[in-house]
């Protein structure tokens, strides 16, 4: 599925380890292995957070759009 490919090619780009990224979202270099390969659903806060990681929009991660520019911020009504 496109969604495991791009999180891999982001962080490939990024000249990162799964390790940097797994230690980002507070889970084992396994378990981050086991997103990218498509072995593990993304729960959607890690989808959230992989977003706000790469400057991008949740849309690009799951294959939605080509754009991978994200959308403005919505302000909090707080």
């Amino acid at each position: 599925m496109i969604m495991y490919r791009r999180i891999r090619d982001l962080r490939e780009d990024a000249d990162l380890r799964q390790q940097d990224v797994a230690d980002y979202l507070n889970c084992s270099q396994v378990c981050y292995s086991y997103y990218e390969l498509g072995k593990r659903d993304l729960p959607t806060e890690v989808l959230m957070r992989l977003a706000l990681f790469y400057q991008t929009s949740t849309d690009y991660l799951l294959g939605l759009t080509d754009e991978p520019t994200p959308y403005p911020r919505q302000k909090s009504e707080i």
